[in-house]
């Protein structure tokens, strides 16, 4: 039975791999796509924030 006074369960913002997709709404769906494009973009920029001070640091090193 389904109690309309309940409050709504809340979805966590934590996004876990391999979760079943399928209770969430074309909203969410989209929602969760754009935070980890967000997060993808993010994690590129420390990728070659660092490939950049590892080549800086490997010149130095060769010179030397």
């Amino acid at each position: 039975m389904f109690d309309e006074d309940a409050p709504l369960k809340k979805r966590s913002n934590v996004i876990v791999p391999g979760e079943d997709l399928s209770e969430f709404s074309i909203a969410d769906l989209q929602e969760r796509r754009a935070a980890i494009e967000g997060e993808i973009i993010r994690i590129d920029e420390m990728i070659a924030s660092k490939q950049s001070g590892r080549a800086a640091a490997e010149s130095i090193f060769r010179q030397g």
